[in-house]
């Protein structure tokens, strides 16, 4: 039998702004996994996770200060089959990027790999990094598989482009909600994305603007970025 899954992504900024209106937002939108881009990476950065998970009703899965703030986590409902954790190579002078990786189960025998992404502030980094990011998700060894993330780029940029040449961008596919992701007060801009494979089908996907319990207030005041909150039908 199929799973309905649902996936969010958010950019939480290292949890620097209001974690009470992060939380809300999160709860509201009801994930089963959640792809987190600026997860806390520094000291302390497990007992911050556990406080978020605390406040969420999630788990920690896979990533935090080993893949440079990307992170993974999920309810109790899938069964976690493998993770695992890659750093990206650096670019001097830059922030190093890695990517948190995880193959889900839900149910006897539906299989999900998620990998949670956040490409860096140049071009030529991104460009750079997309098909290794590519590579990764291929590797994981689950034909059904989502990338999730902030790409910082619009869906026009060449690393964007390229991901897309064979995976589905999931507001294109099924738009619901807002599409504009960044700055969370006024964005104008969509640069964090759901990508998914072609066992995956996207019933819908976008920013959880007019969620039940989703408040303007509180997307505005939990982070600068907007989240995307996907439906995936996985086999």
């Amino acid at each position: 039998m199929p799973a309905v899954v649902r996936l969010l992504s958010y950019n939480v900024r290292s949890l620097r702004d209001d974690t009470a209106a992060l939380a809300r937002v999160i709860r509201a939108c009801a994930p089963d996994v959640v792809a987190v881009q600026e997860a806390p990476r520094f000291a302390g950065w497990r007992r911050r996770a556990l406080r978020l998970g605390r406040a969420t009703g999630l788990l920690y899965v896979s990533g935090g200060a080993p893949t440079c703030g990307t992170m993974i986590m999920s309810t109790l409902r899938p069964t976690v089959e493998r993770v695992a954790e890659v750093t990206l190579p650096y670019t001097p002078g830059l922030h190093r990027r890695g990517l948190a990786c995880a193959v889900l189960r839900f149910g006897a025998g539906a299989r999900l790999a998620v990998v949670s992404c956040h490409l860096g502030l140049r071009a030529a980094e991104r460009r750079r990094h997309a098909p290794l990011v590519r590579e990764q998700l291929a590797g994981l060894g689950a034909p059904a598989a989502v990338l999730a993330g902030d790409l910082n780029e619009p869906p026009r940029g060449a690393a964007f482009r390229y991901l897309t040449r064979d995976l589905t961008d999931g507001w294109a596919a099924a738009p619901r909600g807002g599409e504009h992701t960044y700055p969370a007060t006024g964005a104008v801009s969509r640069i964090d994305a759901v990508l998914s494979t072609e066992r995956v089908t996207v019933e819908e996907c976008g920013v959880p603007l007019g969620h039940p319990g989703v408040t303007e207030h509180d997307l505005r005041a939990a982070s600068d970025h907007l989240p995307v909150l996907a439906t995936l039908r996985v086999p």
